[in-house]
């Protein structure tokens, strides 16, 4: 258990950021799952606009260090790999 101050303080903000990076990552999901959603019925416009969308998502995790800039790569390239297979 926390016995400084300044332990406390930081299990408190901790606690906090935990839960905003929380909700990060899950709008993230929520953008990728709708590309996902896109490819599988198909829809290559639908497909492409939702990438376009998801694209910025991905990036502001890696700016807010909820996501790491590899993984961000890596899973926009599969999502723009499977866009592409779709023609």
């Amino acid at each position: 258990m926390a016995n400084t101050p300044q332990a406390k303080k930081r299990i408190r903000r901790n606690e906090r950021r935990a839960e905003i990076n929380g909700i990060r990552v899950g709008r993230i999901r929520t953008f990728v799952k709708k590309v996902e959603a896109a490819l599988a019925s198909g829809d290559k416009a639908a497909a492409a606009s939702a990438l376009q969308a998801a694209q910025p998502e991905l990036a502001r995790g890696v700016a807010k260090g909820v996501l790491h800039k590899n993984t961000a790569s890596r899973k926009f390239a599969r999502l723009t790999k499977r866009l592409s297979a779709l023609a």
